[in-house]
């Protein structure tokens, strides 16, 4: 059985930095791509960047681009997403989860699978 947990959120004031994680079991692939999406109050799902566990290609939003770094310890089957000069925009429940296949996807009917969420909040 598939499990992702994500962990790390909280408040955080502008320009400040927080560091999530999300501990991956039970996925029996080696080489797959797994994401970070997020979802601000009254929004729709936004993908946030994506990282192959195999090769370690990476990619972003343009919205984050320069001030998020994903990265994975493949020996941990750990996730994590370095979050950098965090604004208020940013304010948003972060998941990780795996795509069906369109690595880029926007809605959740295009994830396998995805975790209970941590909330992330950038105010002053």
């Amino acid at each position: 059985q598939v499990q992702l947990v994500e962990s790390g959120g909280g408040l955080v004031q502008p320009g400040g930095s927080l560091r999530l994680s999300c501990a991956a079991s039970g996925f029996t692939r080696s080489n797959y791509w797994i994401c970070w999406v997020r979802q601000a109050p009254g929004k729709g799902l936004e993908w946030v960047s994506a990282i192959n566990t195999g090769g370690g290609s990476t990619d972003y939003a343009d919205s984050v681009k320069g001030r998020f770094t994903i990265s994975r310890d493949n020996a941990k089957n750990t996730l994590y997403l370095q979050m950098n000069n965090l604004k208020s925009e940013d304010t948003a429940v972060y998941y990780c989860a795996i795509p069906k296949g369109r690595v880029y996807a926007s809605r959740w009917s295009e994830y396998d699978y995805w975790g209970q969420g941590t909330q992330v909040t950038v105010s002053s």
